[in-house]
């Protein structure tokens, strides 16, 4: 065989395609229309509707804009649910601004100090490669998110709104990023030539001043008290003066972040159910908490989420969104699009096997906000609270079908009381420490 294209190849691939006339017809409606709009399946839309057994009440919804916060936003949308149960209030938004201000900052001591322990590792290894690829970016997971809290406390919207880079953060992080690398040379050619980590370490001082200079210049200084004024739901108004970020929190929000754990789904070969997982280099809080996760059948995920929702409680995940999903109609379903009839070709992989040959991985977290579940209690479809506005699916809430949610969910965070004492002593047991290219090492 030929390890060339020939000529004789192609006529032959052009013969066979013109003798099948859906190749034609296809041809003609994805040239015009583009291929999801050619495979969209009428039917599967009138299976996935926007109606639930089990919905929660929820806020005004969130957009997250020019960002890549939807991790930051999601986690503050489960946490705002505390605040409006608490004070009586329709609607409310903690500061995404806030949080965002603080995890580039920690972020940016994270990147340094894993530079100064890998001094010795060659510049053009993985490893340094890996650190250097993005060394400041939006992205973040459930525990990233608590190691800031419980540094440094939440915020009202109204107390650090939004500015123009917060909306739209990729002039800033590409700058951050070019400092980043430049100090990361700086150290790495002052370790070549001889200074010591205590010299080198009094260098990463005068480089935090200079990003949280730039930091206070895109998004502007952050709070030490505040005065969180509101109305409820009958108009009366409220004022509570001289608070701090951490007393807010531990007045209107209040939740134990220690007994919220992330449960994976990553059904890989290298990773048995039922064990620890935590991430190399991972994290943006030097001192916070490890990420660290415990890997379950999909069914657990499933189980302990809508355990959660009963309660009252929304939940926090994590997943691949944009897989088969219709950002028009705010459908999540393997069925969107009718891809095989277009293309007379299968789409096999496993969910397995498309996490090992880097077809999926997490992308994205939303909030589920409830479930439908059919006359034996068995989920079909999760409503879905997204940060995308109120332009994107039913009003900014999407719908997952159960369907979807097997093949392309890797993640919920769930309070440890809904979780059985072998989920529990795998997640406290020793972690397995994952690469930090590792697909489990992405970032939402």
């Amino acid at each position: 065989m030929n390890t060339s294209v020939t000529t004789e190849d192609l006529f032959h691939f052009e013969e066979l395609f013109d003798a099948d006339r859906a190749n034609r017809v296809a041809m003609y409606a994805v040239t015009a229309n583009g291929v999801n709009a050619a495979a969209a399946n009428y039917q599967a839309a009138r299976e996935v509707t926007h109606d639930f057994s089990i919905s929660l009440e929820h806020g005004k919804i969130t957009n997250q804009k020019q960002s890549g916060r939807c991790w930051m936003f999601a986690a503050l949308n489960v946490m705002r649910a505390q605040v409006m149960k608490k004070t009586g209030m329709e609607t409310f938004e903690l500061s995404q601004n806030y949080t965002v201000f603080y995890d580039k900052l920690e972020k940016a001591n994270y990147f340094l100090e894993s530079i100064l322990s890998t001094l010795e590792e060659p510049t053009d290894g993985r490893l340094i490669a890996h650190l250097l690829s993005e060394p400041e970016n939006d992205g973040g997971q459930w525990d990233m998110l608590c190691s800031l809290v419980e540094k440094y406390g939440l915020v009202p919207k109204s107390a650090m709104p939004e500015s123009a880079v917060s909306s739209a953060t990729r002039e800033l992080d590409a700058y951050l990023t070019e400092k980043l690398r430049e100090f990361a040379c700086v150290l790495r050619h002052g370790h070549a030539e001889g200074k010591s980590v205590e010299t080198l370490r009094g260098m990463k001082f005068s480089m935090m001043e200079t990003v949280y200079n730039m930091l206070c210049i895109g998004f502007g200084k952050p709070p030490k008290t505040f005065d969180f004024e509101y109305r409820d739901k009958d108009k009366n108004f409220h004022r509570d003066r001289n608070l701090t970020p951490k007393t807010f929190y531990e007045k209107y929000i209040g939740l134990n972040l220690r007994d919220y754990i992330s449960l994976i789904n990553a059904p890989t070969a290298d990773k048995p159910y039922y064990r620890s997982y935590g991430v190399e280099y991972l994290g943006n809080v030097f001192e916070g908490r490890a990420v660290r996760y415990v890997n379950l059948p999909i069914e657990e995920l499933k189980k302990a989420a809508i355990a959660q929702m009963r309660d009252g409680e929304p939940v926090w995940f994590g997943c691949d969104v944009g897989k088969r999903s219709e950002r028009k109609s705010g459908v999540l379903d393997t069925e969107n699009y009718a891809l095989e009839d277009l293309f007379q070709t299968s789409f096999s992989m496993t969910k397995a096997e498309r996490l090992d040959y880097g077809q999926s991985l997490m992308t994205h977290a939303m909030v589920f906000q409830g479930v439908n579940l059919d006359e034996n209690g068995k989920p079909n479809r999760w409503q879905v609270e997204n940060s995308w506005g109120e332009e994107a699916g039913n009003e900014g809430y999407f719908v997952m079908s159960d369907r979807w949610f097997d093949e392309y969910m890797y993640q919920v965070v769930v309070n440890r009381k809904y979780l059985s004492k072998e989920i529990l002593d795998a997640y406290y047991s020793e972690p397995i420490t994952l690469k930090p290219w590792d697909p489990m090492g992405s970032l939402a």
